[in-house]
């Protein structure tokens, strides 16, 4: 199957790449960056010093002949080829975080069309960590519940989306509507915590590829979940198989409990 990576000059596009290329069942169809980037011309697979015989592109039409894009860049970004793979046919896994409403419907309506796997995380320990944090929150619905994140210096959003779904998730196995009970930052005299709210807070620095604890706190004793991640690693390897599954659908909204059977 041919899959084109964006953002191919990023930390995560090259970890991507590099996974698709070591992949027996994947080639790399394109690795696309914005115009003017720096790797712009060049063979995307030289940072790993193989030669893939894929040019690094900034043009969409590089998206041809691709069977899946997989998406880790901006909003913006992510709307340009989203319009063009529903255009063309082309599936995609979608890890991008920071959509507002207005994204999050383009999305939905172009996956009437094409196969789509959306979701803030792809890392199955991650998503097995959904999966806990859905029990814990039943079963102790009566805790506190805090999330703390933290990511490198360069993350542009805040909460991550990781943190956000886990919160969501909370609040659903509560019975709850998340936008009534998220206070995403605190600051002055707030006054007491208000009962079943769900605090975030998000922390950045160096080179943390993302962390991410759910507390539960009560009188007396706290539970916490926590997932940290090491590398990229588990994060390109959930986006294949990822890809794996969109090719399997011919339209679709998907998430990583739908990849990974967790429903």
């Amino acid at each position: 199957m041919r899959v084109a990576i964006s953002g191919a000059s990023g930390r995560m596009g090259k970890m991507l790449i590099e996974a698709v290329l070591k992949a027996d069942d994947m080639q790399l169809g394109a690795a696309l960056v914005p115009a003017g980037d720096p790797l712009e011309g060049s063979d995307a697979g030289a940072f790993m010093g193989q030669k893939s015989c894929v040019v690094v592109s900034s043009s969409l039409a590089a998206l041809e002949g691709c069977e899946a894009l997989i998406d880790f860049t901006r909003p913006a970004g992510t709307l340009e080829y989203l319009a063009f793979c529903r255009e063309h046919g082309i599936g995609m896994v979608i890890g991008t975080t920071g959509f507002d409403a207005a994204g999050k419907a383009a999305i939905s309506e172009a996956a009437r069309s094409i196969p789509i796997v959306f979701a803030p995380n792809m890392s199955v320990g991650v998503n097995a960590a959904f999966k806990l944090i859905e029990v814990a929150a039943r079963l102790l619905a009566d805790y506190d519940c805090e999330i703390v994140e933290m990511h490198h210096r360069h993350k542009v959003d805040a909460p991550s989306g990781t943190a956000l779904e886990m919160g969501r998730r909370v609040a659903a196995a509560r019975g709850e509507r998340f936008e009534d009970v998220a206070v995403l930052s605190r600051e002055g005299h707030t006054g007491e915590r208000r009962p079943g709210s769900i605090g975030f807070a998000a922390l950045r620095g160096g080179d943390v590829v993302g962390d991410h604890t759910v507390i539960f706190a009560s009188t007396g004793e706290r539970i916490e979940i926590s997932h940290k991640s090491g590398s990229r690693a588990g994060y390109a390897q959930g986006s294949l198989a990822a890809v794996r599954f969109i090719l399997k659908n011919n339209h679709g909204l998907f998430s990583m409990s739908d990849v990974l059977g967790l429903r």
